[in-house]
């Protein structure tokens, strides 16, 4: 963990620096009669549900209403996202690449470090399947455009297969675990909370996790009109990013508090927060916007998304300026 210090280092200055940049701007957005702010959650979203919590963005907001509005999974928070529903939300890696390539209104606007090992391929333990090569032949359960999508295209790539060697079933979580727990699917490509909920109920095997497969990364997306609000966007980053600090100074509280929203036991909470670094907001370095291109010409090879796309077009940055390609 030690060696991750610099970069959440770099990640809080250049924080300080995004709020500094957008005190004009707070300034004329005070004059004005502040609307309502809609966002988008899902149960995985650690980071935004104990903002809600714990009414932090009301003192980094004040007088701003705050509509929350929960989703299954990254692909329907964006289809809201893109006809209005709302205006922020959090995803993993692979919503974003399928939301563009379908040609949605919405933008990048920053990101979490990458947590490789909170999403993984499981099988039950007694499967037949030891290996990634093993997959051939088999149904494996994962939702569309998730990034346990992206994490199953380059298992089956590193297993020396090819996509059409599988058989993809296309489940949101909670289906995809009853087709997996009735052995409807040989395997099944997820993330936390739902992995962990799964690996602590015993009955299940990791295959892989996304160590040397996926980055799994998290990304917050907004809406063309919530870019041109910058001093809620730096209030949000702000507000996400305190909420993160005080998690991992209360971890106890963070787990309870996580725990009586999602509906989860403690022990599966404690094993996602195992696998959680230290997670502040900042906004997409082109090493990160590279990463993502990755995943995005991985979809697009296959046929998966209808285009190529280029990910740095639609990544915001303060003051309008777009993120330059390098």
């Amino acid at each position: 963990m030690a060696s991750q210090q610099p970069l959440f280092a770099r990640r809080r200055a250049v924080l300080g620096a995004l709020a500094a940049s957008f005190v004009a701007a707070g300034a004329a957005h005070a004059q004005g009669s502040p609307g309502e702010l809609r966002i988008g959650f899902q149960k995985g979203s650690f980071t935004l549900v104990l903002l809600k919590s714990l009414g932090l963005l009301d003192k980094h907001l004040p007088g701003t209403p705050v509509r929350w509005v929960e989703f299954p999974a990254g692909p329907q928070l964006l289809e809201a996202l893109a006809v209005g529903s709302v205006e922020f939300g959090a995803v993993g890696d692979s919503p974003p690449v399928f939301a563009q390539a379908a040609g949605k209104d919405l933008f990048y606007v920053g990101t979490e470090p990458a947590k490789p090992l909170a999403s993984a391929l499981l099988v039950k333990p007694g499967s037949a399947i030891t290996s990634l090569a093993g997959l051939k032949g088999k149904r494996i359960a994962a939702q569309k455009g998730s990034s346990a999508h992206y994490l199953l295209v380059q298992a089956v790539k590193k297993g020396g297969l090819q996509w059409s060697d599988i058989t993809p079933v296309y489940l949101p979580p909670a289906d995809a675990r009853a087709a997996f727990e009735k052995g409807a699917v040989d395997a099944w490509a997820i993330w936390d909370p739902y992995y962990a909920a799964a690996e602590v109920g015993g009955n299940v095997r990791v295959l892989a996790t996304g160590q040397g497969l996926s980055s799994n990364t998290s990304f917050y997306l907004a809406s063309r009109g919530l870019t041109q609000r910058e001093a809620d966007l730096a209030a949000l980053f702000a507000a996400l990013t305190a909420t993160d600090a005080w998690a991992q100074a209360n971890r106890k509280e963070a787990a309870q508090r996580f725990a009586d929203f999602a509906g989860l036991g403690l022990a599966t909470v404690h094993r996602v927060l195992e696998r959680r670094p230290p997670s502040p907001v900042g906004p997409l370095t082109p090493a990160i916007v590279a990463d993502q291109q990755r995943v995005a010409d991985a979809f697009a090879q296959l046929g998966l998304i209808p285009k190529p796309i280029r990910v740095a077009d639609i990544v915001w940055q303060p003051g309008g300026a777009k993120l330059a390609a390098r």
